[in-house]
């Protein structure tokens, strides 16, 4: 499976035909960025939004940018593994409530070596007595605790303001808003700011699919205080998208997706209203930590040049999940949440005809934490009892795990029925999994079907959110990985796609001028709003 000596020649020198040089920026030039989330890689980590951040945040630190973060300092944030200093105690955060008007907060710095330094919001009660970053009935408050604490945080700040603030979902859509109403008379009046939507289904502390009139926000009163019932019922995705400078979603396809009924999710009227300021950045992945070349993760390091190691890490999926042991027995895999969401219904439903009447394996890495459905794990488990040398389960979420699911996968499934962005394509993509998706979201931008005719594209798509057509790509993607060496040049197409963070984050820092300067036109001599 090797390739020959002329053609990794030809190749090497294409690449390096096709390398950009990295460009940084003058001090001059330079942009002063806080990132605020409730979730960071490695802290705190739960979904993909706490691997993008930190990765941005690198990418534009390389650039030269002065960025920072902002985060809660959770409990089992552990300062034996994670050095902090403290940076200001005693920090009084309005509450908006006569019975407690404060809460006196700590914040403190984490300064990691070669990356952006982390600030964190510390709260006994709503951070540090917590084992979990989500799930908790008043996380509407511990989230408007942080987006405040931030704006505080930064109100004492004596020699460092942003230029940009950039907050992500809607956990932190309240930093958007009270940075425009409350804080518009503070020194903080010309900050800008970017609002980012990772996933527009999720919006506040209730249904917002379910909501009387009662209880309808339209996000134009003022947020109630901390311990006012109303705070549970204020949407915050909406807000974030109604104060914001600029909105952006993680793919430009998925920009335009909700800004219709379908995903729209209730909003879609309201960011057809403001399309002038929405944008859609596909992510990235962190090329550093996603290398097959340097994983420590899987036991056979590779790149494009020694496929042949490939072959032994899917030797090695197998027998960690006690599958026959065959490298020319097509291996899907598939890492995610085990949920209708991402799709597992309709692969469900066809899986067991593909056992009957093909010899393949599927390998799942996934757990039912965070709105899963265990019916469809009861399913998965079923079906690995009935075929035990074809079908392998982790139903856990695992990081780590997912590393040699994507070196040893043929395949790895993503069918969502919809999906913002779509970060597993890219990182099976990286170690040269072939991707077969549905196309919704930022896989209509990161993945190219492959078209025979052209002799171009290195993945496969589906239209239909339905079992025939996800059927249909599969046998296809069968029928071509019976010719290896057609394969192969998906393989390599596949691993030379650019998912770097690098050409994002340039993508991200024209955002940030055009917030800047809208910020800057909104903003009267005086500090008021024009």
């Amino acid at each position: 499976m090797a390739p020959n000596t002329s053609a990794s020649i030809l190749d090497k020198v294409e690449d390096l035909l096709l390398a950009k040089p990295k460009v940084r920026v003058t001090e001059k030039d330079a942009k002063r960025v806080l990132l605020i989330s409730p979730e960071v890689a490695p802290y705190a980590t739960v979904g993909g939004l706490s691997m993008v951040l930190p990765a941005l945040a690198k990418a534009l630190y390389d650039l030269g940018h002065d960025v920072r973060i902002f985060m809660p300092k959770f409990g089992f944030i552990k300062e034996e593994k994670y050095p902090l200093e403290m940076v200001f105690e005693g920090l009084k955060v309005p509450t908006d409530s006569e019975s407690k008007p404060f809460l006196i907060c700590n914040v403190k710095k984490h300064t990691p070596k070669g990356r952006p330094q982390v600030y964190m919001l510390e709260n006994r009660e709503y951070y540090e007595l917590r084992e979990n970053v989500y799930g908790y009935k008043d996380d509407a408050i511990r989230w408007n605790l942080l987006s405040r604490g931030a704006l505080e945080f930064l109100l004492q700040s004596e020699d460092w303001i942003p230029d940009v603030i950039h907050a992500n979902d809607w956990p932190t859509g309240a930093v958007v808003n009270y940075l425009k109403t409350k804080y518009k008379d503070t020194k903080l009046a010309s900050v800008a700011t970017v609002y980012t939507i990772h996933n527009l289904m999720y919006q506040g502390m209730f249904d917002h699919k379910m909501v009387s009139d009662l209880d309808y926000d339209d996000g134009k009163s003022e947020i109630a205080g901390f311990f006012n019932e109303r705070i549970f019922t204020q949407n915050f995705m909406r807000r974030g998208i109604l104060y914001a400078d600029v909105v952006s979603t993680v793919s430009p396809n998925y920009a335009k997706e909700i800004q219709k009924p379908r995903f729209g999710e209730g909003l879609d009227r309201l960011l057809t209203e403001v399309r002038a300021k929405v944008s859609g950045v596909l992510d990235g992945i962190d090329y550093e930590v996603m290398n097959p070349a340097t994983d420590k993760l899987i036991p056979y390091n590779y790149d494009i040049y020694s496929l042949d190691k490939k072959e032994l890490n899917k030797l090695s999926l197998q027998e960690e999940f006690d599958l026959t042991k065959d490298k020319n027995i097509p291996l899907f895999g598939y890492v995610g949440r085990i949920d209708d969401q991402k799709g597992l219904d309709i692969l469900m439903d066809v899986i067991p005809p593909l056992l009957r009447d093909f010899n393949v394996q599927f390998v799942f890495v996934g757990g039912v934490a965070g709105g899963g459905n265990s019916s469809l794990a009861h399913r998965i488990k079923e079906l690995q009892e009935q075929y035990p040398d074809k079908i392998g389960a982790h139903l856990l979420i695992d990081f780590e795990l997912s590393h040699l699911i994507f070196a040893g996968s043929d395949v790895v499934v993503v069918p969502s029925r919809f999906e913002p962005c779509g970060l597993v394509p890219m990182e099976a993509m990286r170690y040269g999994a072939i991707p077969l998706v549905h196309a919704v979201g930022g896989m209509v931008d990161s993945v190219k079907p492959y078209d025979p005719e052209l002799n171009e594209g290195f993945g496969f798509m589906f239209r239909n959110y339905d079992p025939y057509s996800l059927f249909a790509q599969i046998i296809r993607a069968l029928e071509v990985y019976r010719n290896k060496p057609v394969w192969e040049q998906l393989i390599k197409r596949a691993m030379k796609q650019d998912n770097s963070w690098t050409n994002r984050a340039l993508e991200y820092v024209r955002l940030y001028d055009k917030a800047i300067q809208k910020a800057r036109r909104g903003i009267g001599p005086k500090g008021k709003f024009l």
